[in-house]
Parts: structure tokens; sequence; C-alpha cells
């Protein structure tokens, strides 16, 4: 079906991105395909409930798994779930940690970003002509803090509700990929003081802050990255054992937090993130 099928009480105001384990996280499920001024997203949405609130879930990499993390459609991929209906989005993914401490199936979640990508599209505010010929905006959006505060306290007392031990806070190094960090890379990462490392965590919350989005990431990790740890470093297959063994706890936790979260924006700045710029 068409987003122009569904009625507004079934648009669904959260938004789950992680990968294809999740399909069986909503009940109810339909599919709908948008087409977006960037091209198509990732793949179809999937539009069903968790305890009794309308979902909706975007596969990240595509439901085979077939896009790189440079090759995803990241602003098509926001803007079909704004033109959906979606206000807060929950963006799961598998990480490394690049401190001791911070070992496979450590829950954290980010409250900093450092961007280390290239070539990505990464704004809307791209000065492209708009298509009724004026002139393009120019827009400037605060990202000082990259993430919702409310999703992230939402989701801490969730997994601490749940015997998660959740990391509170730190910053998540994003890399463009599909490699891993070479153990220099990771070394360096380290001693800057960054948390975790990951590929997709930009620009996928810059362009939820340009739409207005909440947004709030939820970092599995699933290896010390090459730097922290001796022998030949982290493996794709290590990566994907890792979630596998942790997918089921955290579909649990994430129904917590759907449960858990406002209807509305109201108590946090996200919704507000335009309000103050000028073009």
């Amino acid at each position: 079906m068409s987003a122009g099928d569904l009625s507004t009480t079934d648009r669904p105001p959260i938004a789950m991105i992680g990968g294809s384990g999740f399909y069986e996280f909503l009940d109810d499920v339909a599919e709908v395909t948008i087409d977006t001024p960037y091209g198509p997203p990732s793949d179809a949405l999937s539009v069903g409930s968790v305890a009794g609130r309308p979902v909706v879930f975007l596969p990240r990499h595509g439901r085979r798994h077939t896009l790189p993390p440079h090759r995803i459609n990241y602003r098509a991929n926001l803007w079909a779930l704004r033109a959906l209906g979606v206000r807060q989005v929950l963006a799961s993914g598998a990480v490394g940690g690049l401190r001791p401490d911070l070992g496979p199936g450590t829950l954290v979640v980010p409250d900093q970003l450092v961007d280390r990508t290239s070539g990505r599209e990464h704004t809307y505010y791209d000065g492209q002509p708009r298509a009724d010929g004026k002139l393009p905006q120019v827009v400037h959006v605060p990202f000082a803090d990259p993430y919702c505060p409310v999703g992230r306290a939402t989701v801490l007392d969730a997994a601490r509700a749940a015997g998660w031990q959740p990391v509170d806070g730190g910053t998540m190094v994003v890399i463009e990929g599909p490699r891993f960090s070479t153990r220099a890379e990771s070394l360096w990462y380290g001693q800057e003081g960054w948390s975790v490392v990951g590929m997709t965590g930009h620009p996928e919350a810059v362009l939820a802050r340009e739409l207005a989005l909440c947004y709030t990431a939820l970092s599995l990790v699933t290896d010390l990255d090459s730097g922290v740890e001796v022998g030949q470093g982290v493996t794709q297959q290590e990566v994907f054992a890792v979630f596998a063994r942790n997918i089921d706890r955290l579909r649990l936790l994430l129904a917590d937090v759907v449960k858990a979260l406002p209807e509305d924006q109201g108590a946090c700045p996200c919704g507000q993130a335009l309000v103050d710029t000028q073009g």
C-alpha cells in the first residue's frame, strides 16, 4: 500500500531503524511504499503496532542487508518516515567498543557524536533550486546535542528496569566503512576519549534534526575494536553473531521504550529545531 492508504489514526508517530531481525517486533504488519524527492528509501516501510501503539520499522541496510553504510540513502529514509507521520526515531545499531570496559553485549546510549565520514549527503538544505523556482533556502540547525534528551532518558529508564546496565552517555565516532578500523585508528579514537565506533549514526542524526524529529541511538557493542584487543581485530562474523545473540533481549527493551515514550514532543526541544533558523 501507499502512505495515502493509511488513516490518520494508523499513521505511526514512532519509527525504528535497525537490522532485519526486527521484523518480528511488530504486530499486524502492512508494507508501505513512499516516493521521496531523494529517491527510494532502503526498503519498503513496515507499519504495525507495539503495545497498541502504531510503529513503523525501516531496515537500514535493506531487508537482505545489501546496502553498505556509504550507499544507504539516508535522506530518503528520514524523509519517508517524516512523510508517514513519524516524530520519534529509535535507531539501533551495532558498534565497536573503544574502551576495555565496553565489551560485547554492552548497551550504550550515546549523548555525543563525531563525524568521520566523507562524501555522504548529509543535509536537506544543499542549495539546490526548489521545485517552485524560488531561491534555495539556507538553514543551519543547532546540533550541539545531537540526540533527543527525552528519548535518551526513556531508553535508560526502560533498560534499567529490564535488567540491563546501560551506559549513560558517551561519544559515538562514525566512520565511512565498510571496512573496519585499523589498529592505529582505533587507538586514536580511544585516546580522544570517544566511547564507541559505528558506520551509520551519521548522517541519520543530523537529518532527523533538520526534520525536527526526536532521534535516539541505542548502540549495542558487538566487539572490542581493533586497537583495544590483541589478535586480528573485529570480523563481520563476530559482529553478526553477537548482535544475533542479543536481538531478542533488545526487541523486548524496545517494546518497553515504545510503551513509555511520550505521545507528543512538547517536553523536548527537538520539535523546535527549526524555529530560530533563518533562510
